[in-house]
């Protein structure tokens, strides 16, 4: 993985933007969400929790996990997926390198799943005392993780997922990805993103798919989420920076989030800057969805898509 030791306090940390998005109701879910136009005024009213359940729905989806089915869910983060996937009826393993967050997930859904802490890209033998041996998994589950891993965490996770499928078996692999091959520091140059999200570059678009052939998958399908979720939290963050670089907005978001009247005059301007880099990065980077099965048997054609399925 990449900076674990960094990585290991991520999003539990006191910054004025983490700060501001527990006021605005990130709780178990800390991904960006999926937001179509007609819905998008709605954030106001119910925040963003909505939006986020809706991407990790759409993202479980792809797995098409059965009851009774042993499924990973690496990265887990504070174990919403995890517990949602136990909810169906699946065996499910969340797995994350932050112990806060998985404490925080045994204590929110220790009763529908379990939970140990783990790094996904070197996984132990044994978690929460279910082996992880070859071949062991019918569906394994990424969500919005794999940027933070690095590039060869990237490919040791792809690895370790190809192993612990057992023939037939599925990987779900959601993550942000750049438009091409760039340096990372051109499109956050002073490192305001990066810092925030303790991640050091992400994937290229174009190369998942060759890293999973190399891994052993077959590519079923790839969804580009980029406008739902890349381009229209980008208008959030527009409209949020806008409204907060006036006294009358910060008045009116105040009255519509309490918490945010502890925001002093240095930390508006903090998040100002934070958020504006975000919107900022999102003109080089994707959203992209990968649906990637292990083959049922050695004959089948590895790396490629089915006759007649392009990209989605």
């Amino acid at each position: 993985m990449g900076d674990s030791g960094d990585l290991t306090s991520a999003y539990n940390d006191d910054s004025v933007l983490f700060r501001v998005l527990r006021h605005l109701g990130w709780d178990s879910l800390v991904d960006i969400g999926y937001f179509t136009l007609p819905t998008l005024p709605l954030v106001v009213l119910t925040g963003p929790v909505p939006f986020q359940r809706r991407l990790a729905r759409r993202s479980l989806a792809l797995l098409e996990a059965r009851p009774g089915q042993l499924v990973l869910d690496a990265g887990c983060g504070r174990g919403d997926t995890t517990a949602r996937l136990g909810a169906a009826g699946c065996r499910a393993l969340g797995v994350d390198i932050q112990p806060a967050q998985i404490d925080q997930a045994r204590r929110r859904f220790g009763d529908s799943a379990r939970f140990a802490v783990a790094d996904a890209t070197a996984l132990p033998q044994r978690a929460a005392e279910i082996p992880l041996t070859e071949g062991s998994f019918d569906r394994v589950h990424c969500l919005e993780a794999a940027f933070h891993f690095g590039h060869e965490g990237r490919r040791s996770f792809l690895s370790e997922s190809f192993r612990l499928l057992r023939p037939g078996g599925r990987l779900v692999l959601v993550d942000v990805t750049s438009r091409e091959d760039q340096p990372i520091g051109s499109l956050d140059p002073n490192g305001l993103v990066r810092g925030t999200w303790r991640f050091d570059d992400i994937e290229p678009y174009g190369r998942y798919p060759l890293m999973a052939s190399a891994a052993g998958f077959t590519t079923r399908r790839i969804l580009d989420w980029t406008t739902p979720v890349l381009h229209r939290a980008a208008q959030l963050c527009a409209l949020f920076a806008a409204a907060a670089s006036t006294r009358a907005g910060r008045q009116a978001l105040c009255v519509r989030w309490p918490g945010l009247r502890t925001l002093d005059a240095q930390d508006w301007d903090e998040v100002i800057t934070v958020v504006r880099a975000h919107r900022a990065i999102g003109r080089g980077t994707r959203y992209t969805a990968y649906v990637l099965d292990k083959p049922a048997s050695r004959g089948r054609a590895m790396g490629r898509l089915p006759a007649g399925r392009p990209p989605v």
